[in-house]
């Protein structure tokens, strides 16, 4: 802090501190917060795509257990995913069909005997792989 001398009517010497920062101390602190956001910026959205990717995996997972249990209760697997959602004992608590979930759209294609469900980045900010279970809960990315 600067310190300012200045002289009192009765010819005594009073001594004020200044209290405000300088346009280069401002700019040095806001260069600094530049530079360590610049730096976890990146990182935060790398953790965030790797939290949904594993997301993805787990729908994709939670989507076959429930594709399975269907075929073991019913004899095949149902040929519609509305099947899985029904109101008296539900095969999946979520419809992870219908619009973006973590980051990812999915979709299948299924059959009495076989299934593959794909989970897709919706966008790429949001995840970078493509994932597909297969009929016998076999994961791919």
């Amino acid at each position: 802090m600067k310190q300012i001398y200045s002289f009192t009517e009765d010819r005594s010497i009073e001594v004020k501190e200044k209290k405000a920062f300088t346009l280069v101390e401002v700019l040095v602190v806001v260069g600094i917060i530049a530079l360590l956001a610049g730096i976890a910026f990146p990182n935060y959205l790398r953790t965030r795509i790797m939290a949904n990717e594993a997301a993805a995996k787990a729908g994709l997972k939670s989507i076959s257990n429930a594709l399975e249990t269907y075929a073991v209760a019913n004899g095949s697997y149902p040929l519609n995913t509305t099947a899985l959602l029904g109101p008296v004992l539900p095969y999946l608590n979520v419809d992870l069909f219908t619009g973006d979930h973590n980051g990812y759209l999915y979709s299948a294609a299924l059959a009495a005997y076989s299934y593959s469900v794909v989970a897709s980045p919706a966008n790429p900010n949001t995840g970078l792989t493509t994932y597909t279970i297969t009929t016998g809960a076999v994961l791919s990315p």
